[in-house]
């Protein structure tokens, strides 16, 4: 994530710029002179989005004066590999570009070396999901195109197919593709080795966390009863601040969606005031980093299968949080799916924040009052400028139906039990 502080009398000028890169509100022009993504041969998903909160008021409910934070703009990018090496390639693929845009902020000038520029201007998650660790785009590509050349022949072939066994159909499939590969119509490249120096700082992480947690456990003992006593007179207190959005707000939200079976998400918003609100969140977003670093990073977070990317974001020394996701469905079905599926999750974070429906020991309620919750997520959320998918069309779930044909393909036997289950992924 790269962050710069718009110069507020050029922003009109930079929100004409990052329009001439739509062919419409909210479909990228993959073709634009601007910052040819498609080139970014290890760029999952990225955005364009200027960070304009419209919730600042809100402080005042707390007897404290509105702070007019700066509008900045951002630009995200989920990359496979290190950050340092995608900022090379993207200086060297789209530099003219990224400067044009980049002009328009304060921390920008015309002589700086673009890369050394975009790695001070970044800033680091309180917490990241993955969906699938370890999934590239040059493997997401290539198991789509598998996967649509077995269909094909299976259309073709289908009357002799059907008289065939499980493992006989499997085998044909097997030479059929092998075939395709020395062709070259093909290619299945081998998992890139996982470079040394992130499996162990992968390892630390692992270890050291709860290490910590042990270390400290006796003093957390001692504290959880004054912090459930704080927690409750806070609940209690603090104001609900969820009225409905504007007209003007939703349509303008909508003409930035459902252009495909995937969809972007930018919400921000101010914590609410004192150190207990913003202790709490920082562990929380470390807890939910460690999960889904360790846990849930093989297609799930927690119960829910539909987000690609996420992630949460610190602002203005840690007075403001920013919450980024890519997600399957609608945004109905998307809030739907987490106040149904884990809404204590969504009140443990957002709760945190000024103007969340009521909670109840910090799991309970808040999330549960839906129409409520809906209202305030959507008063929050911003509208993403430019918005880039590297493989439109395929969801969550048929990235992992397709790693599933290639590893069944890929396997050196199976029971016919498993050639069965695997036949119906087509």
């Amino acid at each position: 994530m790269i962050l710069a502080t718009i110069d507020s009398e050029r922003e009109p000028e930079l929100r004409r710029l990052l329009a001439s890169m739509n062919r419409e509100p909210g479909s990228l022009d993959p073709l634009n002179s601007l910052v040819p993504f498609p080139r970014l041969e290890r760029l999952h998903f990225a955005r364009f989005v200027i960070l304009d909160d419209k919730t600042l008021n809100d402080i005042k409910v707390y007897g404290l004066p509105r702070v007019d934070y700066p509008t900045y703009l951002a630009f995200l990018g989920d990359v496979d590999g290190p950050a340092d090496a995608f900022l090379i390639e993207l200086a060297k693929v789209a530099g003219d570009g990224l400067r044009r845009i980049f002009s328009h902020c304060k921390e920008y000038q015309p002589e700086v070396d673009l890369r050394g520029w975009l790695k001070t201007q970044s800033v680091s998650p309180g917490a990241n999901y993955i969906n699938w660790v370890g999934r590239t785009v040059l493997q997401v590509g290539q198991e789509e195109t598998l996967r649509r050349s077995i269909e094909s022949f299976i259309q073709k072939n289908s009357p002799s197919l059907r008289a065939m066994s499980p493992p006989e159909v499997r085998n044909t499939l097997q030479q059929f593709v092998a075939a395709e590969r020395q062709a070259g119509r093909i290619t299945l490249t081998p998992d890139e080795p996982t470079p040394l120096g992130w499996q162990l700082r992968n390892i630390l992480n692992l270890v050291g966390l709860p290490v910590l947690v042990l270390i400290f456990l006796p003093l957390l003992l001692l504290y959880l009863p004054f912090f459930l006593i704080q927690l409750r007179r806070r609940e209690r207190s603090d104001p609900q601040i969820a009225p409905r959005v504007s007209p003007a707000h939703a349509d303008l939200l909508a003409s930035l969606e459902d252009h495909d079976v995937t969809n972007q998400f930018s919400a921000m918003g101010s914590l609410k005031p004192g150190m207990f609100r913003r202790v709490t969140i920082t562990i929380v977003l470390a807890v939910i980093d460690y999960t889904a670093r360790h846990i849930f990073n093989r297609g799930r977070l927690a119960r829910v299968s539909t987000i690609h990317f996420a992630r949460w974001v610190f602002l203005d020394r840690g007075r403001r949080v920013i919450f980024l996701s890519n997600y399957d469905g609608s945004l109905e079905g998307y809030m739907d799916d987490f106040i149904n599926k884990v809404s204590f999750g969504l009140n443990v974070v957002f709760s945190n924040g000024i103007g969340y429906p009521r909670t109840n020991w910090l799991l309970c309620d808040g999330a549960k009052d839906e129409q409520t919750f809906k209202d305030f997520l959507r008063r929050h959320q911003l509208p993403t400028q430019i918005w880039y998918n590297a493989h439109p069309g395929l969801t969550a779930l048929d990235r992992k139906r397709n790693s599933l044909i290639r590893d069944g393909l890929e396997q050196t036997s199976m029971p016919n039990s498993e050639i069965e289950e695997w036949l119906r992924l087509f």
